[in-house]
């Protein structure tokens, strides 16, 4: 059995290696010397072949796991927190990277609009909570409150305090009502995230990531390291606690935290119906129509 497994990962690995080195190739479009800096500053970093062969055997579990939850009617909510630039994106892409869409979907809510300012600040969220047989990833998530809206002055200080009074009873009725509820915080080092900004000005296709807000956290550094601490210490309880996911090595942060996910949640092996293709019938009196050319799509590769 052990040998089929990894007879299919490595065909797995031969068949898909295009698709996800384009994804990864999304590092690659840099300024020579940005490249060469970050290289220096990331000497040990991960075979790619290594990197590829794990990615797939955890993607392969965690297929096994969204068959569980759809078949056992679970609810997963899996927080993704992190100052910009920590790799949130790049982890909840891999995660969902070979996932069905309706059963494992992310959320990544805009700023407030006006009417949602005048609500009852978990309002919003409540929607997108899974019903049975889901997986929500929250791309930020509730926590806006506690870092940048605390930190840039979008909140009150007495705004921020009622958030902290309620934030761990309304995890606990979350997990009372039976959803399972994860936290990840993706922490870099204040060196690593001015060198992906660095990166990000210098690369056409990763520029529309920086926005004012983000270099304004730039400069609040310390400011958010203190929002974060207290935001640890006021909201890490029993039922929903907190993980850090050291992050300035993109990859081993990525395998890491879907290694820790799959390890929270006790899945198993679930009936699968014997599927046959059935035989295309074939009718004889059917004639296909010519559609006309200029429906159809230029070949231009």
């Amino acid at each position: 059995m052990k040998d089929q497994k990894d007879e299919w990962l490595e065909a797995e690995l031969q068949d898909t290696l295009d698709e996800d080195v384009e994804i990864e190739l999304e590092d690659a479009i840099l300024s020579e010397e940005i490249r060469r800096i970050y290289d220096r500053q990331h000497p040990n970093q991960m075979d790619r072949r290594e990197y590829f062969r794990e990615l797939l055997r955890l993607q392969a579990e965690l297929i096994k796991l969204q068959d569980w939850v759809s078949y056992h009617k679970e609810k997963v909510v899996v927080i993704f927190e992190g100052r910009d630039s920590a790799g949130k994106g790049g982890a909840i892409k891999r995660i969902t990277q070979r996932l069905n869409p309706r059963v494992a979907r992310v959320v990544a809510l805009p700023a407030p609009s006006d009417r949602e300012k005048t609500q009852w600040y978990f309002q919003r969220y409540v929607p997108h909570l899974p019903a049975g047989g889901e997986i929500v990833l929250f791309d930020r998530s509730w926590y806006n409150r506690a870092g940048v809206e605390r930190v840039m002055g979008f909140a009150t200080e007495d705004q921020v305090e009622q958030f902290f009074n309620d934030v761990p009873e309304f995890e606990r009725m979350l997990v009372r009502s039976g959803i399972r509820v994860i936290k990840y915080w993706f922490s870099v080092t204040d060196e690593e995230q001015q060198l992906r900004f660095l990166m990000r000005i210098h690369d056409p296709l990763k520029q529309w990531k920086l926005s004012p807000m983000d270099l304004q956290a730039r400069v609040r550094w310390e400011d958010y390291t203190k929002a974060k601490e207290d935001m640890f210490e006021r909201t890490n309880i029993p039922e929903a606690p907190w993980h850090i996911v050291p992050a300035n090595d993109k990859k081993r942060a990525r395998l890491n935290c879907m290694a820790h996910l799959l390890s929270l949640i006790p899945y198993t092996e679930v009936p699968h119906g014997h599927i046959e293709l059935p035989d295309r019938v074939f009718n004889a009196d059917y004639e296909r129509e010519v559609l006309p050319h200029d429906l159809y799509v230029p070949q231009k590769y």
